[in-house]
């Protein structure tokens, strides 16, 4: 087994390069199983679900229901602030090792701006409609019937496909998750809560919801992985005691 060696000056990264690499391919390969089920959860869901729970969602105005709404605005809230908090953790730096909090947070914001821009381009191959008609008369299934995949169009209003606050929400909390685990059934509660609100107010489909999450946490994992959030409350040989 290969042995660790960290230089205390590059907490982050200093780690990778003596991480063993049979982990990243065991990582890997569960990447490939996570695509893959995701794949099938999307193609089921684009058949049999994502229709009919749009069309009950606006048969039932569930969506009018304020608490859905609320529970939406913390993802879009966490990306502005990300840059920032991003920021003064750097100049905090300047003062000393970061604390653990303080290394998962940073990793935390590293991950969802990752994650955000990975949405996009996604988007923009997917180039998928919305399940209702919310600004700009975009076309959706609600509005006038338009449901589908147009792939390499891009656009605001062919942008649903993954889902940007549930990919926003795994990759944020997922590095909580792995980094500490104490916070998971916290964490578990208010995701969920917020991944159910995204279709209860019909801003995204099933499937929509089911790849942004997805794609959250794979983000969130390979981050915890190159950042060694995992083993970073273990003790750590250091260079003085590695010969």
């Amino acid at each position: 087994m290969a042995r660790l060696v960290c230089d205390s000056r590059l907490p982050l990264l200093s780690c990778v390069v003596a991480r063993p690499m049979p982990e990243y391919r065991k990582l890997l390969r569960r990447t490939a199983i996570a695509v893959a089920l995701c794949i099938v959860a999307v193609l089921v869901c684009y058949f049999w679900i994502d229709r009919p729970v749009a069309f009950l969602v606006h048969r039932h105005h569930i969506n009018e229901l304020p608490g859905f709404r609320w529970l939406t605005y913390p993802p879009p809230q966490l990306q502005t602030w990300s840059p920032l908090v991003l920021m003064v953790l750097l100049v905090r730096r300047a003062w000393g090792p970061f604390v653990h909090w303080q290394q998962v947070l940073l990793v935390a914001c590293v991950s969802l701006i990752v994650a955000d821009g990975f949405r996009i381009s996604l988007g923009d191959v997917c180039g998928r409609y919305w399940p209702e008609t919310w600004f700009h008369n975009n076309p959706s299934l609600i509005g006038n019937s338009t449901y589908g995949f147009h792939p390499f169009q891009r656009g605001g209003d062919i942008g649903s496909f993954p889902s940007g606050h549930a990919a926003r929400i795994l990759s944020f909390a997922t590095v909580w998750f792995i980094a500490v685990p104490r916070s998971r059934v916290t964490g578990v509660v208010l995701s969920t809560a917020m991944l159910v609100s995204l279709v209860a107010m019909n801003y995204h489909f099933v499937s929509d919801v089911i790849a942004g999450s997805v794609l959250g946490w794979i983000v969130a994992t390979y981050a915890a992985h190159l950042a060694r959030l995992q083993t970073s409350r273990e003790t750590v040989p250091s260079r003085d005691n590695s010969n």
